[in-house]
């Protein structure tokens, strides 16, 4: 089949884009507002985007209503945040923190979960979440949408805190023992279950393996 997304003349009864660029892992961002209200929500359009110094970037639509969401408030006031790593551990808690509530209620006290103060920014860190990154605003652009302009959020990661438990014997992330969730579309979801190695070949593979891994 060929549609063209102008037309969306699919003719399926859902809107198969999502379902592409899959699995995407999901931003569950803590943020502060001016006035020190706690807020946290998940962002399944997001991913690293630069190893050295180490940025991030989410996309956030705005609220059907038409004003900003609170995490994208909360950045261009705060210029702070956390993204806590969500897990299948914790798949409800990140669904409850997806409502679309008043920028006054606590998602925190909302999902039942614990907040643990972070070392170089003000909002909190999920304390359950087995990996954290504390990260610093850097800068934003919007694009166009159908239904309202999508903002992307692009942040410096400034300080990572890792659960001991979850750092295996080789120094790797044990990945089958957090079990990282990740957006599909329409509803579904999915979790790190199985991985494995691809090796790098070419004359600088041994360069690029080290590259692709991130060895020190």
């Amino acid at each position: 089949m060929f549609y063209e997304t102008e037309k969306n003349n699919h003719g399926l009864p859902y809107n198969p884009f999502k379902s592409i660029c899959v699995p995407r892992p999901i931003a569950w961002i803590s943020s502060l507002s001016k006035q020190g209200v706690l807020n946290i929500a998940p962002f399944s359009q997001f991913t690293n985007l630069s190893y050295d110094p180490p940025m991030i970037v989410f996309s956030a639509g705005d609220r059907p209503a038409g004003s900003q969401k609170d995490t994208v408030q909360n950045l261009l006031d705060t210029k702070e945040f956390v993204v806590n790593m969500a897990t299948w551990e914790l798949r409800d808690q990140v669904e409850i923190t997806g409502q679309g509530v008043d920028p006054d209620v606590d998602e925190a006290t909302l999902a039942g979960l614990e907040m643990i103060p972070s070392a170089m920014v003000k909002p909190p860190r999920i304390a359950r979440s087995p990996v954290q990154m504390e990260c610093r605003f850097h800068s934003s652009m919007t694009v166009p949408g159908r239904k309202g302009p999508h903002h992307l959020m692009v942040g410096r990661v400034v300080g990572i805190h890792i659960r001991d438990d979850v750092i295996g014997k080789d120094g790797k992330l044990d990945i089958l023992k957090i079990r990282p969730l990740a957006r599909l579309g329409y509803l579904d979801y999915t979790s790190v279950e199985s991985f494995f190695t691809m090796l790098p070949k070419g004359p600088d593979a041994e360069a690029a393996a080290r590259g692709r891994a991130g060895q020190a």
